[in-house]
């Protein structure tokens, strides 16, 4: 038999049989076979149904009879089931035609669905068919969103046309900073909060208005997080009550962190947050029949993580953008203005009388600062670098000179001596850039005097022409500026020059110190060196009589004292007097 092919220990086994076994075997054969054809086979189903045949074996034979009837059978076994695409396709249009169409009515006002009830594909089908819902993106939508999106690109465009002076306007870095930080947190918004029950309550957007204030300012982080919480919730199903949580949320929490001079500023303006998040939780889904208690306090635990959350990455961000864009953060400004950094200790070391100096400039700038409403914090940072160059030089300037010692001022050539006290400026922005300061520092470095004359050099240059101006380079006795280009910078422009005739001329009495403050700030207003600055007469007022307070405070007058004589029994127990070395 062709189909056959057997082992030879089969024959073997096979030819010992006796006739009566045989004839058992072949029998067993036989109805193994019809049962197994009886069953579809397929070719990919062959191998699996020859490797079953001994299951289908009569228990009442031995193992090794098994084995014999397996193999006898499996060269029989052939695919009976083959696959017609025609055949195929007419069963199941048969099959289609053969099953009733299935009508659902709805009366006019019915409900098709109510909330919170499972779709199931009739409803979806019963929804479409009236028109409920539609499939995809409709035009309409895009539309929306295009309009949305403008109007918030037009309303903050305007703002800030209108509000010219805020600073990280005239740095391109910087507006493509808070181009980037906007798109981040709402696209990622966008991508996040869709189809979910409680990651839009986790998800940090508040984060965009801490980080947006402590970089640029409380006035910036309100207006670039108002519009980031109206496109972040826009358009999703519970747009109603997650819009004003984004929204009323990030205000309390810009509101709270204010001028970002503390770590705690951050910690307190998350609990804020949170402590909002909770309320509009309240407001909005108290009232849902379909709310528990444990579904309030589980979206109230995502406001409190929102909340601190938004606060962590804020801290963070700030301090890594920082230090890419150079800003001037509240806490960048308290850490390098404390009296351990680096470039402090060199200043007082190399430079005393000058860091003396620069801390009362600061004194007097700082406190008129809050009274006009500017940075006072900025303003007083600035003032204590802004002379930090003549640490480079320190004895050739006179109040680093012990009293009685050489004046270097009058063994020098006038132009030589100009140029070595403009020279400061420079040196102090390389300092400054060598320890890292924030780049809004080298203005008041630049700025503090502006584009006036070494008044003192070029009197004496003058004097030695004989009085003969035409003979005198005045460009040589010229600071090379720029002039202050904000009321910080005129502050300090104010009070250095306010600071130093106060000292040189000991003034007795407010009438004095008025006299002399107003004086320093004519002569700066006559040479127009206020003309960028947006000082109005009322801030100039309020200067006046906030340097002339400070002022009476540094140089009041003091009461002499008689000088002790010591006693007579000591005087003799002194060593005597070493002469000086020279």
């Amino acid at each position: 038999m062709s189909d056959i092919s057997l082992k030879p220990e089969s024959v073997g086994q096979i030819l010992a049989l006796s006739d009566s076994r045989w004839a058992t075997i072949q029998s067993e054969s036989l109805r193994v076979l019809e049962e197994i054809m009886r069953t579809p086979i397929r070719d990919d189903t062959l191998d699996a149904i020859k490797e079953d045949i001994p299951s289908h074996v009569s228990l009442a034979l031995s193992e090794e009879n098994t084995a014999l009837v397996a193999e006898l059978v499996s060269g029989f076994v052939v695919p009976n089931s083959q696959f017609s695409a025609d055949l195929t396709a007419a069963a199941q249009k048969s099959a289609r035609d053969a099953v009733a169409p299935v009508v659902q009515s709805y009366k006019e006002g019915e409900t098709i669905i109510s909330g919170g009830e499972i779709v199931t594909p009739e409803d979806m089908e019963a929804l479409q068919e009236f028109g409920l819902i539609r499939t995809g993106q409709p035009i309409e939508t895009y539309l929306g969103v295009a309009a949305l999106t403008i109007l918030s690109a037009v309303f903050i465009g305007l703002y800030f046309y209108r509000r010219p002076e805020i600073s990280f306007l005239s740095d391109i870095r910087s507006l493509l900073m808070v181009a980037l930080i906007f798109l981040t947190f709402v696209i990622s918004a966008r991508l996040v909060i869709p189809n979910r029950a409680i990651l839009p309550y986790v998800y940090p957007l508040p984060a965009i208005g801490l980080l947006l204030t402590a970089l640029f300012g409380m006035e910036t982080g309100l207006i670039i997080s108002l519009a980031a919480c109206v496109l972040a919730a826009y358009g999703l199903p519970n747009t109603l009550d997650l819009m004003p949580y984004y929204l009323l949320s990030t205000l309390c929490g810009v509101l709270t962190l204010g001028p970002a001079r503390r770590f705690w500023a951050f910690f307190r303006a998350g609990l804020a947050i949170g402590g909002a998040g909770i309320a509009m939780i309240l407001a909005y889904r108290l009232s849902s029949a379909s709310l528990d208690w444990i579904g309030i306090a589980t979206l109230s635990a995502a406001a409190i993580a929102n909340g601190l959350a938004s606060a962590g990455v804020a801290l963070l961000l700030q301090f890594l953008l920082a230090q890419f864009l150079s800003l001037p953060t509240a806490l960048q400004l308290l850490e390098i203005s404390r009296p351990d950094f680096p470039l402090l200790q060199m200043f007082l070391r190399n430079a005393p009388g000058t860091y003396q100096h620069s801390l009362q400039v600061a004194n007097l700038a700082e406190q008129a600062a809050e009274k006009i409403g500017a940075d006072p914090l900025l303003t007083r940072v600035g003032a204590i670098f802004h002379d930090v160059g003549k640490a480079a030089d320190a004895s050739f300037f006179i109040e680093n000179q012990a009293p009685g010692s050489l004046n270097t001022h009058t063994d020098v050539e006038p132009e030589e001596a100009a140029r070595t006290i403009i020279k400061h400026v420079h040196d102090g922005v390389k300092l400054a850039h060598k320890h890292r300061l924030p780049r809004r520092i080298d203005d008041f470095i630049l700025e503090h005097h502006g584009t006036m004359l070494t008044r003192y050099q070029y009197n004496q240059a003058l004097e030695k022409a004989g009085g003969d101006a035409s003979k005198v380079d005045t460009e040589k006795f010229r600071y090379p500026g720029p002039r202050p280009r904000s009321r910080e910078t005129a502050l300090l422009m104010l009070a250095d020059a306010a600071e130093a005739r106060a000292r040189a001329e000991s003034p007795e009495g407010d009438d004095e110190l008025r006299a002399i403050v107003k004086s320093v700030i004519e002569r700066v207003e006559r040479e127009g060196q206020l003309d960028n600055t947006q000082l109005t007469l009322r801030d100039l007022n309020l200067i006046t009589e906030s340097f002339v307070t400070t002022l009476r405070g540094t140089y009041h007058p003091r009461i002499q004292y008689p000088a002790a004589e010591a006693p007579a029994q000591v005087v003799e127990q002194k060593t005597p007097p070493v002469e000086p070395q020279t």
